[in-house]
């Protein structure tokens, strides 16, 4: 079998010793807050990150470009490795298309090496839970292009179910209107969305109250599941610093479903500075999304 590594973006929101300790290659998108440009040499501890958002600063997100994937893709392919890599959403962000035309001009350059890359049509765990199953097939002893095939024909069946703590996050990324946030504000409303099938943010329902929004979340799993309910042993969770609530809506899936695999991480700088501090998010494989 042709010796090969999995790659994907920083967007995946996988624990940092995730890649180290796989071996999975992460190219990084870059955020700028306050004047100041970060990088992933110099990203402000997460809890910071939000600290910061709570109290008014306003970050902006800049994608991957092609020489940007470029430096994290040619080295593989220099070490006689192939490449898979797992995109962020082509719906939210530009990054997938940067790595196709950086995969294109290497593809060129080392004809005997092979790069796929994939549009996971997916974002935080949603897309790092991707990464975590493709990964798993790779070390059960896959070759590339059969890990390939699973991801393109089980992203579709990544459901992303989330809510926001602040609808004004969601205003300043165009996501809902000025007057949704507002009222939403003044009324306690919290949206309920989810990532749809072509990898963008789409409204699901609203309800009054944080507890309800959490909850609903479980409900919802409960609806989207479906054939996938027995073997439903893994489920991913991520969280805009607020651990403790992550925990609360963890506990409520372990008492309707064996979970066995279970990763809550931080929703990365990146994502929560469109979605901000108290995002919750909640991923499994379902029959759709």
């Amino acid at each position: 079998m042709r010796e090969y590594v999995i790659t994907t973006d920083n967007n995946s929101d996988l624990p940092e010793n995730y890649y180290r300790e796989h071996d999975v290659g992460c190219m990084y998108l870059s955020y700028a807050m306050d004047g100041k440009n970060y990088t992933h040499e110099n990203f402000l501890p997460v809890h910071e990150f939000y600290d910061a958002m709570r109290h008014g600063s306003m970050p902006t997100t800049a994608q991957v470009n092609p020489e940007n994937a470029r430096c994290v893709l040619e080295p593989y392919l220099k070490a006689g490795k192939d490449i898979l890599h797992i995109a962020f959403s082509s719906g939210l962000s530009g990054t997938y298309n940067s790595v196709r035309i950086a995969a294109k001009e290497l593809e060129d350059e080392y004809p005997q090496r092979k790069i796929i890359v994939i549009d996971s049509l997916s974002a935080s765990l949603g897309q790092g839970m991707l990464v975590y199953m493709a990964q798993q097939k790779k070390e059960q002893g896959q070759d590339m292009e059969a890990v390939a095939e699973w991801v393109e024909k089980n992203k579709l069946h990544m459901v992303h179910l989330f809510t926001v703590d602040d609808l004004n996050h969601l205003y300043r990324g165009g996501r809902v209107s000025k007057t949704t946030a507002v009222v939403g504000s003044v009324l306690n409303i919290k949206p309920v969305l989810h990532v749809d099938n072509n990898g963008k943010l789409i409204p699901l329902g609203k309800v009054r109250g944080r507890k309800k929004s959490l909850l609903d979340l479980v409900k919802l799993m409960d609806d989207k599941i479906g054939s996938f309910h027995d073997t439903c042993d893994t489920v991913f969770i991520s969280h805009g610093d607020c651990e403790e609530e992550a925990q609360y809506v963890a506990e409520k899936v372990r008492e309707k479903y064996n979970v066995k695999t279970m990763i809550i991480n931080q929703v990365g700088a990146v994502i929560g500075a469109h979605s901000g501090p108290g995002t919750m998010a909640l991923f499994f494989l379902g029959d759709e999304r």
